[in-house]
């Protein structure tokens, strides 16, 4: 792994509202490179890899769909999504999904 993303992943690790990241790689089957904390341990780990490899295939089916006409190979760069209690930010890339949970109240 490059050292620029060994940094990364040990600066988001240390920040005191990251519960935890999970590095993801892309294709048919969606699987945990690496992974931090324990709200990303075992079965829920998995749960959450499925969940977010399929989001990200949901968004960017629908942003293929509208914006067909307009601009051709559009991409997602960077998904945010706020729930009751966490946050996901997911950042794709031809290789990898990088995402990480935290705690907006922290």
């Amino acid at each position: 792994m490059p050292p620029e993303l060994e940094q990364t992943l040990a600066l988001l690790s240390s920040h005191r509202s990251v519960l935890g990241y999970l590095l993801l790689s892309r294709g048919d089957h969606v699987s945990i490179i690496r992974h931090s904390g324990v709200v990303f341990e075992g079965e829920q780990g998995k749960k959450y890899a499925s969940v977010i490899g399929k989001m990200v295939e949901s968004v960017q089916a629908g942003l293929e769909e509208v914006s067909m006409s307009e601009n051709d190979g559009d991409q997602i760069r960077f998904m945010r999504i706020r729930t009751k209690r966490h946050e996901i930010m997911i950042s794709p890339d031809e290789r990898y999904l990088l995402a990480v949970l935290h705690d907006p109240a922290s």
